[in-house]
């Protein structure tokens, strides 16, 4: 181990020289895009791996950070212990990056958190990179070039749409496996191109869209009644496996037909919530504009993503201003703190599809979370009656029993209030 850092020391620094001789960890948050993130920030030049550990992973966070800290950051910090203390990897040849997108919550805090878990640890010298649209937090060698931006596009709009097919084909396939083996294959498929520059331009894109659009639609179907089980909530807990403990895997061994939101509506939200903000900040009328264009150039992406979707007899996510238009009588638009109002939008829109047993995941402890999955239930079942909607916590000391039960509730016809 390397000499201990002293702790009020500067942060380690990701040089130029060490994108040649460095591997960037990232903790597992996207299961659907993972693969194809690699491919873009190989293409960018960088070494990206994912870090798969999920066992015990509180062991080896609990003795750097308080127990009070969220599930998704005790999650996050064990997989970079882990990783550490694994054996396999060469500490002085690593770097971890961490996803921010800001925000009124603990999540703004990790990246702090594991620059000063690392240091008390003995591993300072080790670098910790924010990945962020705002420039914050810069290292000499890294950097969101044009490159790893075209890559990054590509890999959400290409693990979005496997994620939509995979989830409205697999529950009623007539050969077990059939739909898994279709994903692997465009997997694979999509990783090579991003990786070399091909099929990451729009026109490209679109092109490709129908013929994996295609390739799922001929795997055969049979009808059949499935319970029908919508996914919403707070964004690592939804789509991490790490963070929900494999709810996917729990819901297909109940015969269940689930499906959750795209990773893009999020992406787009996110800045609309910084328009909002400058708005109210009073930003210039060209940094105004500014937003608006990637706005519409996101929302362009998704319409090229579900048009593909619908062509295909499938059903896409309501793109984003149909969400806005959904969450409107359950709670305001103004209510952009973590996932804000964009989960009762999810919620809503799953229930129209005919979703009506919903999911709201969520850590214990998360205020941002308690206020738009709890406090929105009333406005929810005034809305949608019918509806059974259950929220589900995690944290780490929870009953698994417990919390099966309680999804296991959700499963069922009993509508509870």
């Amino acid at each position: 181990m390397y000499k201990k850092v002293n702790s009020k020391q500067e942060k380690a620094e990701f040089t130029k020289a060490m994108k040649k001789t460095h591997t960037i960890y990232m903790p597992d948050m996207l299961g659907y895009h993972n693969a194809f993130l690699q491919a873009a920030f190989a293409r960018a030049g960088y070494r990206l791996r994912i870090m798969k550990e999920d066992k015990g992973l509180v062991d080896y966070s609990l003795p750097h950070v308080s127990g009070d800290y969220c599930l998704p950051a005790i999650c996050i910090l064990g997989q970079m212990f882990a990783t550490i203390e694994s054996g396999k990897v060469n500490h002085k040849k690593i770097a971890f990056l961490e996803p921010q997108t800001g925000g009124a919550c603990r999540a703004g805090n990790y990246y702090n958190s594991m620059i000063k878990s690392l240091k008390k640890a003995g591993y300072g010298h080790i670098p910790v990179i924010s990945l962020n649209v705002y420039g914050e937090e810069k290292h000499k060698g890294f950097s969101i070039t044009p490159s790893l931006l075209r890559g990054a596009v590509a890999a959400v709009c290409y693990g979005d749409l496997l994620m939509t097919l995979l989830q409205q084909v697999r529950p009623y396939e007539k050969e077990e496996g059939a739909t898994q083996r279709c994903y692997d294959m465009w997997e694979k498929r999509l990783v090579k191109y991003i990786r070399n520059g091909k099929h990451i331009s729009g026109k490209s894109r679109k092109k490709l869209y129908q013929d994996i659009v295609s390739s799922f639609g001929r795997i055969k179907r049979e009808e059949c009644d499935k319970t029908k089980v919508g996914i919403a909530g707070e964004i690592y807990m939804k789509f991490s496996r790490v963070g929900n403990d494999n709810l996917e895997k729990f819901l297909q061994e109940q015969g269940c037909d689930y499906r959750m939101g795209g990773f893009i509506n999020y992406v787009i939200y996110l800045v609309n919530g910084e328009r909002q903000n400058q708005c109210l900040k009073g930003a210039s009328p060209a940094v105004i504009k500014i937003i608006d264009g990637l706005m519409s150039y996101l929302m362009k992406l998704q319409d090229d993503v579900n048009i593909a979707i619908s062509k295909g007899g499938f059903c896409p996510d309501a793109s984003f201003k149909e969400l806005r238009r959904l969450a409107k009588p359950i709670i305001s638009k103004g209510c952009n703190i973590g996932d804000g109002w964009l989960i009762a939008g999810e919620v809503a829109d799953l229930i129209e599809q005919g979703y009506n047993h919903i999911l709201m995941v969520h850590p214990f402890g998360c205020l941002v979370s308690h206020v738009c999955e709890r406090g929105i239930m009333k406005n929810l079942h005034k809305v949608y009656p019918k509806a059974n909607i259950q929220t589900i916590e995690y944290d780490y000391d929870t009953s698994r029993t417990l919390r099966e039960s309680r999804i296991m509730l959700a499963l069922s016809d009993v509508v509870v209030k």
